[in-house]
């Protein structure tokens, strides 16, 4: 099954209040449950999010909530291969490594759907991938 993957713009709106996002990420959320399809975040977007007691809080809150629903995925050896290849493929630097992590995320699985505060950066990494659908949030 082809994943739904988070990227930290999107984790966060599911997190956060009610608002236009979070309503959208809500909806791809509820379709990947309603189609078992998997929803993944890359541990290097959690990294991005917990940067003190507030935005922690945030992020576990949503964990607890959502516990069931949303899977980790951490960076192996073997999938560093795989953020190295994103980044290459798109002539990309260091600069966009966790973006790189989200795209690698959903190309390791066969490809998926990126949900996206960023369509910018995460488009040019996924370009290379006719199997990684980018969606704006």
């Amino acid at each position: 099954m082809k994943p739904i993957v988070l990227d930290a713009e999107a984790f966060n709106a599911l997190a956060g209040p009610d608002s236009i996002r979070m309503r959208s990420v809500r909806r791809a959320f509820d379709a990947a449950a309603a189609l078992r399809r998997p929803v993944l975040v890359p541990a290097v977007v959690l990294a991005e999010l917990y940067r003190g007691p507030g935005r922690n809080a945030r992020v576990d809150s949503c964990f607890s909530r959502e516990s069931r629903a949303i899977d980790v995925r951490d960076t192996d050896r073997s999938f560093a291969r795989y953020v190295g290849g994103v980044l290459a493929a798109a002539g990309a630097g260091s600069e966009l490594m966790a973006d790189a992590h989200v795209v690698a995320t959903a190309v390791e699985a066969g490809g998926g759907i990126v949900l996206t505060g960023d369509p910018t950066d995460i488009g040019r990494l996924a370009a290379a991938f006719p199997n990684v659908v980018v969606e704006a949030i």
